[in-house]
This record gives structure tokens, C-alpha cells and sequence, in this order.
């Protein structure tokens, strides 16, 4: 490993660096003010200028959102915009809804945005599909840098043999704006920085096996043109079950919209995702992402231990990047990986 600017970076971060500082350098014209450091002495000389952007992917934990993080915060301009993806693709069908159309809404949500990033980039959905490739477009017809984190590499998105052809021309804009570097050691630092003397925020909850809350407070929650029933919902604490939230057809955009009134989340009865429809495991791993991204409290009420609770999934998109979320917990011992179907893991506090 090598020190870069202050950071400790292993080979895949360092070349992660690189390309980011390539991206801000002085060759891209853009009037950037960027400290030296984080990579530029990594740059390769005389190398083509990224204009773009860059595409971090790899495993969950090994430090691509901690690169992009920092790459944000030393790129000193207005101009700029970050997002977990979940909450831009929500924010963008509002947008339409309101607008009528894709150019208007990402004139509302772009501005002169000249640096945009993304958190967790992926497809699965094949209508989101279509609309993402139009997103791409537009980014880089406006000639604005993109910078995204990813489990996969763009030839891996939208997997579903189905459909992935209708992917393929954003897979082409990716490999041809963006520089591609995979940020995949084998340290997941992620797991190895969850300490229980300095738990906040989502971290600070707990993943309970075996157990059941205390007593409820029955009340109907209005989401999306429907009634969510809660065990509890009162003040900032929503206590719910997995079969209320997760089995019916809520969105990731109905779940940022319920942490915009509820900080302290309770999941109950959530049982071995094997045994549960594909489109729940979905929902929980959005709602996962949801929580983790908005760093929200969450006590997890399981039916088996977290290594029991995601194995045997097959197909589920996302649910090893869940798997190292849930790790954090406390009472979790995350695995250290989710394997394939068929290959050879306290009560919520009421409020006072």
C-alpha cells in the first residue's frame, strides 16, 4: 500500500486515484481548483485526457465511495452535485411527473451542474433502463464530468439475458466517455472499520435473531396511494414487517420518502430471503440501500442468524452489497460473500 495525500491506498485505489485526478487535472481546461495530491503524481504521463469521467466498480467495501467522497470534497466549485442513484432516479421521476418531459426535468435537476456523481450506479429494472441510457446522453451531450460507484462492471448491468440488449448502447456510452477501473482488493474495509465503540447513525443498530419487539402501537402510515400498516409509528420511529413493506409494490423512492418523517426504522419478522418472491428480496435490498445511504437507525428483527438469511438467493441483484450493510449491525456476523444457489451467517427503542 502506498500514502496518497494523507490516505493509505491499496493498488486498485491508487489506480482508482489516478484516473480520478486525471479527470480534474489541468489537461481536462476545466478551471478546477485541485489539490495536489490524491493521485496526481500517479497520473500516467503524456496519457490521454479524460474529459468524462470516471466508473469505479468492485465488491462492496473496498473504499470506491470513500475515493469518490474524496474526490468531491477537493474539486472546489459550485457546480457540483452528489447523489446516492436510488435518490437522483427518484428525484428525476418527480421531475418528469411535474414537467412532462425528460429535457425539462433535467434542466430542474441539472442546472450548471458541471460535475455530477453517483453512488451505487445500477440497472435492473428494464424501464429504468431506457430512461438511464437518455440520462447518459443528455450528461454527456452537456459535456458534464460523471463520476460513479458500482458492484459491476458496465457489461454487467441489467444481467437479465431478456433484456440486456436494450442496455447495450448505454454500456457503449459508459465504456466510451468514462474511464473503467475496477476497485476490487481483497480487504473489505468496510467490515473491518465497524467497531462497537464508535457506532452512529445506521451502524449504531442492531440485527436481532430470534427475538420480537416490544409492545406495538398499531397505526396506518399513508405511502403511495396505499395505507402501510405499522407495528409502531409514532414520533420518528417506524416499526413495520418485512411482509408489509417489502411484499407489496413499493418503490425506492416510497422508502426515501418515509425517512423524510421516520429516522429510527424497526423490520420485523424478515425471513430467510430464499423463501421469499425475487421482487421482495429486491425491495429489501433497496430499502437496505435506502437506510444505509441516509444513515438511519435500524433494528432488523430476523427469523435466522445474517449468514442463513441471504444464502441460497439465487438471482438476487445487489444482495451481497446488502450482506456487508447488514454486517455493521450490531449482533450481525456479516459473510464474506453471498454464494450462488447451488455453490458448496434488543428491542427498538420507543421514543421518550
Amino acid at each position: 500500500m502506498e500514502a496518497v495525500d494523507g490516505l493509505v491506498l491499496d493498488d486498485d485505489q491508487r489506480a482508482a486515484a489516478a484516473a480520478l485526478a486525471t479527470v480534474a487535472g489541468p489537461s481536462t481546461r476545466r478551471r478546477w481548483a485541485f489539490p495536489r495530491g490524491f493521485g496526481s503524481h500517479l497520473r500516467p504521463r503524456g496519457a490521454r485526457p479524460l474529459p468524462r469521467g470516471v466508473y469505479l466498480y468492485g465488491r462492496p467495501g473496498r473504499g470506491k465511495t470513500m475515493l469518490m467522497d474524496e474526490f468531491y470534497e477537493r474539486v472546489d466549485s459550485k457546480r457540483k452535485a452528489c447523489y446516492h442513484f436510488h435518490q437522483f432516479f427518484a428525484r428525476l421521476h418527480l421531475a418528469i411527473a411535474e414537467s412532462g418531459a425528460l429535457p425539462p426535468a433535467l434542466d430542474i435537476l441539472l442546472g450548471d451542474t458541471e460535475l455530477i456523481c453517483f453512488d451505487e450506479f445500477h440497472v435492473h429494472d428494464v424501464g429504468d433502463a431506457m430512461l438511464i441510457t437518455r440520462l447518459l446522453e443528455a450528461l454527456f451531450a452537456r459535456r458534464i464530468v460523471l463520476v460513479a460507484t458500482s458492484n459491476y462492471p458496465p457489461e454487467e448491468l441489467l444481467p437479465n439475458p431478456l433484456t440486456h440488449a436494450k442496455f447495450e448502447p448505454a454500456i457503449a456510452l459508459l465504456r466510451t466517455h468514462l474511464a473503467v477501473v475496477a476497485v476490487d482488493g481483497p480487504q473489505d474495509y468496510r467490515a473491518r472499520a465497524c467497531r462497537d465503540d464508535d457506532r452512529t447513525g445506521f451502524a449504531s443498530g442492531r440485527y436481532v435473531h430470534g427475538d420480537r419487539p416490544g409492545p406495538d402501537r398499531p397505526a396506518q402510515v399513508p405511502i403511495a396511494h396505499r395505507l402501510l400498516r405499522a407495528r409502531t409509528a409514532a414520533a420518528d420511529l417506524l416499526v413495520v414487517d418485512f411482509g408489509e413493506i417489502c411484499a407489496k409494490p413499493l418503490s425506492a423512492a416510497d422508502f426515501l420518502a418515509l425517512t423524510q418523517t421516520y429516522r429510527r426504522w424497526g423490520v420485523c419478522a424478515v425471513p430467510p430471503l430464499r423463501r421469499v418472491p425475487l421482487d421482495a428480496v429486491t425491495r429489501f435490498v433497496n430499502l437496505i440501500d435506502v437506510l444505509y445511504d441516509a444513515d438511519l437507525a435500524l433494528t432488523l428483527y430476523a427469523e435466522v442468524p445474517l449468514p442463513e438469511l441471504v444464502r441460497d438467493v439465487a438471482a438476487a441483484p445487489d444482495l451481497e452489497r446488502t450482506a456487508s450493510r447488514l454486517g455493521r449491525l450490531s449482533g450481525a456476523r456479516p459473510p464474506s460473500a453471498v454464494e450462488p444457489a447451488g455453490s458448496a451467517a434488543s428491542a427498538v427503542a420507543e421514543p421518550s
